[in-house]
């Protein structure tokens, strides 16, 4: 087994993938920016190395930096976490050609799945519905146009390159069409450095539903169920369950088969999602993160596996050891993400932490690298933890998280945990009736709370 792992990332992640490496034995190096000089991932790591300025482009998408630090702490293994660089084919390459190995999908498994266009080609080949759309990028306006009249309105114009809502744009019209192509190429060009677009037609009322994988180098290949992050504001996920109160348990068992099969037909290793809209009983295929989500906790609390050190276990060459047989899913889960923003406005107000207090109890579990004292850089994303509960039902997991939030205590700066003290409040969420618009439509006022 590896002897030490630097961990690629910060905050909760960081702190995260440490206490995996420690309880299977690994040594750990924290790399941070000069803002994070205090931050708890730095505190609890074996080893730590400054990596550069606070802006990230100087410190954790800084490549070179971090293979740096790799090097001169005798790293075994990077593991990037989710974010940064964490899908970056040209940095997993580069691990490896510095001799290190990249805990995590293939470089070439990274660079299909990056290319939505050439992801939803291979996905198609390897049996899973997508989606009808543009047979490619669309070069401008007009093409823009022919494309969605083919298809039909509503259409969503989409970035080659990226995802989380950056360059998403949703047309009704032709003239939609027109307004929204330039805006959506140039924000797909400041995200990802690519401003190519694609056209896909736009579910009216669907489910976000994705399917976790996890996959050996010996052929083995299982899925941990479904996950349900159909609660999103501006396309960016807000709260996850598992499993989906929207499909029935036949459903489930097929489209966690067809996720495997398509993962055995590319050959897949290391963890995975891939994600789908729901509608009217069909699965379309979005996307596939090649990566650890966010989200992942939910599905370790109802089938009982570790994922990063199954990661970790893949990585060093570890066959799994079980078949998809042997996994048993039990309870509910749900996921909030805490962010340091106002809870009404979700404006970012990050901040010194005055004191802090973490709920507990039977089927609580908190993500999170704050501490009384800690001041909340400015510079990164303003999520600052995770609340995970679980329980025998969707009910009794609902009751669970309403008392958990109650007892979560962040004080001296504005976070979200009033906001899902609401939300526990409205029909539409606690009888599970919700889709991905609604949230938006509630937090906006532009319908009613209940859905």
């Amino acid at each position: 087994m590896f002897e030490k792992v630097l961990i690629a990332n910060r905050g909760e992640i960081a702190l995260r993938i440490e206490r995996a490496c420690r309880e299977m034995g690994i040594a750990t190096v924290a790399v941070h920016s000069t803002a994070d000089a205090d931050a708890m991932h730095v505190r609890l790591a074996d080893e730590s190395v400054c990596i550069g300025p606070p802006p990230a482009r100087d410190s954790y998408l800084n490549a070179q930096a971090i293979l740096s630090a790799a090097a001169i702490s005798n790293a075994d293994a990077i593991h990037p976490g989710y974010g940064f660089l964490s899908e970056n084919a040209d940095f997993a390459t580069m691990v490896e050609e510095h001799g290190f190995t990249f805990i995590g999908p293939t470089r070439d498994h990274i660079r299909l799945m990056g290319d939505k266009i050439a992801a939803k080609q291979a996905m198609k080949e390897a049996g899973i519905p997508c989606i009808e759309g543009s047979d490619g990028p669309v070069p401008d306006e007009d093409a823009a146009v022919v494309a969605a009249d083919k298809i039909g309105y509503p259409v969503i114009i989409k970035a080659v390159a990226g995802g989380g809502g950056r360059g998403m744009k949703i047309a009704h019209s032709r003239d939609d069409v027109r307004s929204f192509y330039k805006i959506a190429s140039a924000e797909a060009e400041a995200a990802f450095g690519n401003g190519a677009v694609y056209i896909e037609r736009c579910l009216l009322n669907p489910r976000h539903i994705e399917i976790q994988v996890l996959a050996d180098n010996h052929g083995a290949i299982v899925h941990l169920g479904d996950r349900d992050c159909s609660l999103q504001r501006r396309h960016q996920k807000v709260l996850e369950e598992a499993p989906s109160p929207a499909i029935n348990q036949s459903e489930r068992a097929a489209i966690g088969k067809i996720a495997v099969d398509a993962m055995r037909a590319i050959g897949y290793h290391n963890v995975g999602t891939i994600e789908f809209l729901y509608e009217a009983g069909k699965f379309y295929f979005i996307e596939m993160n090649t990566r650890l989500q966010v989200e992942h906790p939910v599905t370790e609390m109802i089938c009982g596996l570790d994922l990063v050190r199954e990661m970790v276990r893949v990585a060093w060459g570890s066959p799994l050891g079980y078949t998809q047989e042997d996994i048993r899913f039990h309870g509910h889960a749900i996921e909030c993400r805490i962010t340091a923003e106002d809870p009404l406005t979700f404006q970012p107000k990050p901040g010194r932490v005055a004191s802090y207090h973490a709920p507990g109890g039977l089927g609580v579990r908190v993500d999170s690298a704050l501490y009384a004292g800690y001041r909340v850089p400015p510079y990164y994303d303003s999520m600052i933890g995770k609340l995970i509960v679980h329980g025998a039902s969707r009910n009794e997991c609902l009751m669970r998280l309403r008392r958990a939030l109650g007892e979560y205590v962040i004080t001296g700066m504005d976070t979200t945990i009033p906001f899902y003290q609401r939300l526990l409040a409205e029909p539409a969420f606690v009888n599970g009736t919700y889709d991905v618009h609604w949230l938006g439509h509630y937090i906006s006022g532009t319908k009613p709370g209940p859905g």
